[in-house]
């Protein structure tokens, strides 16, 4: 594949055409803890995990709607491996807040994936040159196969916590290289068990001032996904993506169905008619607030950025954003109850499905903090969650 004429179009297809493919090693995936080294491989080759570089860096420029569509088709097949694309892709959004000579040294080539965790976990003495790290971070997603790992962390001057003019502690996020991180096997979860996302560590490892940022700081990079909130809005992709996939693998098996008991078919069911048709009900309203909040965000952030939009327009996308994982979960766990003990066994792509929904629903952008940030902000109250208002 041509990597210099990518387009969203290209992108898409290339998505689908790998998602039956997912879907046939969905099991392999959830036992092993990891994503198959030939499927990290399969997705590089297709570009995917450069779908989020803009146009300044060489990238196909996509929006967040588009790349929101690639990582849907993806969890469609697979849950976990789309979750992993979601957060291997976001190189391309950090690199914005690198200068020139970090994005160029530590992303050579725009194939590469990251991991991490970008809240602070760690500490960072400042030396001449850059930071001393150390810290141990969880829910390093897709780490056993990334090629850079980042890290937040609180940062230090001779001891102390640094502190802004307002007197925040200064928060910094600093990019490692794989190999420079200890992993420990901690992921043995009941859901999203393929994405490995694993601990990690460093202890005082030098890392160079430029190769770490701060979402308060661009660099190199100017357009709409340099926003601190720019993966995030994709998020979505994944809960949308499984509950797609696992709505119509429902009805296809309805097309067969009867109930033993009665010998009535489902298509003839009143129960089996209500619950497919609510679950596509808040299938569809749940996709469209995605899709609109986040159009209408892309649209807007043309005339400014992110912390300088209106209220209502900073928070439609964050609510939203929870309400598709809540949504999601719904959706999975009422196919669940329309299919019955058949969903119970791990053969069925249901059992999956749902242990997979009900881990990625306790994220914290799923949280009820997103939700009382939100009124919070719009009551001039203290959010406990800023970051998804755009604010430090």
């Amino acid at each position: 594949m041509n990597k210099e004429t990518l387009s969203a179009t290209t992108l898409l297809a290339a998505a689908r055409s790998v998602a039956p493919k997912l879907a046939e090693r969905r099991s392999e995936i959830d036992a092993a803890r990891r994503i198959p080294d030939d499927i990290v491989e399969l997705l590089r080759a297709h570009g995917i995990y450069r779908m989020c570089f803009s146009t300044e860096h060489g990238g196909p420029g996509l929006t967040s709607l588009e790349q929101l569509e690639i990582v849907e088709a993806l969890s469609y097949g697979d849950t976990a491996t789309g979750w992993c694309a979601m957060i291997g892709a976001a190189t391309g959004i950090y690199a914005g807040y690198l200068d020139d000579q970090g994005v160029a040294e530590l992303m050579p080539t725009l194939d590469l994936i990251t991991a991490g965790l970008i809240f602070p976990a760690g500490r960072a003495e400042r030396v001449p040159g850059g930071y001393r790290l150390s810290g141990r971070w969880k829910f390093g997603s897709a780490i056993t196969h990334a090629d850079l790992v980042i890290g937040g962390a609180f940062v230090l001057s001779d001891g102390q916590l640094a502190a802004t003019p307002d007197g925040r502690p200064v928060v910094r996020i600093f990019y490692m290289r794989r190999d420079q991180v200890e992993v420990f096997d901690t992921w043995d979860t009941t859901g999203l068990r393929g994405s490995g996302s694993n601990d990690y560590a460093v202890k005082d490892l030098f890392v160079p001032d430029h190769h770490s940022f701060s979402f308060s700081e661009r660099k190199s990079g100017t357009g709409k996904l340099a926003e601190p909130e720019a993966l995030a809005r994709i998020m979505p992709a994944v809960p949308l993506g499984t509950a797609r996939a696992a709505l119509d693998y429902v009805r296809d098996l309805a097309a067969g169905k009867v109930i033993a008991a009665t010998g009535q078919k489902w298509a003839d069911n009143y129960r089996a008619q209500y619950i497919l048709g609510e679950c596509e009900m808040e299938y569809i309203v749940a996709r469209g607030a995605v899709v609109e909040t986040i159009d209408t965000l892309w649209d807007s952030l043309d005339q400014d950025r992110f912390a300088n939009l209106p209220p209502d327009q900073r928070i439609s996308t964050a609510l939203a954003r929870t309400h598709s994982f809540r949504a999601a979960r719904g959706i999975v766990a009422r196919l669940c109850e329309l299919v019955g003990t058949d969903s119970i066994y791990k053969p069925n792509p249901l059992d999956i499905w749902l242990r997979d929904i009900n881990t990625m629903a306790t994220h914290i952008i799923a949280h009820d903090t997103v939700i009382q940030s939100t009124g919070a902000f719009l009551l001039g109250g203290q959010p406990e969650f800023p970051f998804v208002l755009g604010l430090g």
